[in-house]
């Protein structure tokens, strides 16, 4: 007489979500490890095992056939909060895009925020409910939270950026930042300038290629960081003012942050690039909009969002991810 328990009159079918429980592992690796997916360690496949002999677990042939059809949606997951969102030009870019390239593909876009922790959940809850056939997350932050969340749902996902926090082998698609990076703090040594400093935010390859470029000469001391927002540009500038009169440069990593250093120096009564040259990164409508017009690098969005998008569909049809950095191009104006 069989033990195990079985889904007879009067007695409920075992579920995907007690298998989970009793294997300690999530309800997506569940899913992957009876799929026989990519990403589950030998150990958590026998856990599995076990745990659905246990249960006397059976996938529902019904769901399953469902399941094989694809959705036609992406979620594309926005990691930031909703003002920092509409405040970078980047963002429209990108999406629009996305959602072209996708539509090239009979493939709709649904946007799910992901920048607060009550959004976030909701958004991990639908992407890993079958309802899209993949997600490609798209933020100018590092959030490790929501990156080792997204490693463990059970559907294809792209990165937009290299996300340091991820499994290795995470499929990615970026600009190559520390080329980019080192190539303009090299235009900014060109034009005779020795006392270059910089204002970061969260993508350290960025700063890599500033140190890289500077070599002997790189001072960390006159590294300041900002949130990506024009003010935080401003405020750094004067930060970095205060601490050393000698600069006659500064690199930001966004055009926002390059744009609020260059009101910051106007308000300090220095003329750029005379005194101070400034350069930024993006190249986004601002560049050409703040007075004197912004030496910068352009990203180039279009490719970045079809390589995303290319990727992407490849994971669905059960190709394997990869990583993708693209070049950039460097712009000069009258900035430097």
């Amino acid at each position: 007489m069989s033990t195990q328990p079985d889904a007879g009159p009067g007695r409920r079918r075992p579920t995907i979500g007690q298998v989970a429980e009793l294997a300690g592992v999530s309800p997506g690796t569940v899913s992957r490890a009876l799929n026989g997916k990519r990403w589950v360690s030998d150990e958590v496949r026998l856990a599995v095992a076990e745990a659905v002999r246990k249960t006397g677990y059976r996938p529902n042939a019904q769901a399953r056939g469902l399941k094989l059809r694809r959705s036609g949606l992406v979620a594309v997951l926005l990691g930031e909060r909703i003002d920092r969102l509409f405040g970078d030009p980047n963002f429209a870019v990108l999406l629009r895009g996305i959602s072209e390239s996708l539509a090239d593909r009979n493939t709709s876009m649904v946007l799910l925020l992901a920048g607060e922790e009550h959004d976030r959940e909701r958004a991990l809850d639908l992407a890993a409910s079958g309802s899209v056939d993949g997600a490609i997350f798209v933020s100018w932050y590092d959030s490790d939270a929501i990156v080792e969340a997204l490693d463990r749902i059970a559907v294809p996902v792209v990165f937009c950026g290299n996300p340091t926090s991820a499994r290795p082998g995470a499929s990615f698609v970026c600009a190559d930042d520390f080329a980019a990076s080192a190539r303009i703090v090299e235009h900014l040594i060109s034009r005779g300038r020795t006392r270059i400093a910089m204002i970061a935010h969260s993508t350290p390859e960025r700063v890599d290629g500033y140190l890289h470029a500077l070599g002997s000469s790189a001072d960390p001391s006159i590294i300041e960081h900002g949130d990506y927002s024009r003010k935080s540009g401003y405020d750094a500038m004067k930060r970095l003012l205060e601490k050393d009169a000698t600069i006659d440069a500064v690199f930001a990593g966004n055009d926002l942050m390059a744009a609020g250093a260059i009101d910051a120096l106007h308000d300090a009564g220095l003329r750029v690039p005379e005194d101070v040259a400034v350069g930024g990164f993006d190249d986004s409508a601002v560049a050409v909009q703040v007075e004197p017009a912004l030496t910068t690098v352009r990203q180039p969005f279009e490719r970045i969002s079809a390589e995303l998008t290319r990727l992407l569909m490849e994971q669905i049809d059960g190709r394997p991810g990869a990583q993708i950095r693209v070049g950039s191009e460097l712009v000069v104006r009258d900035s430097t």
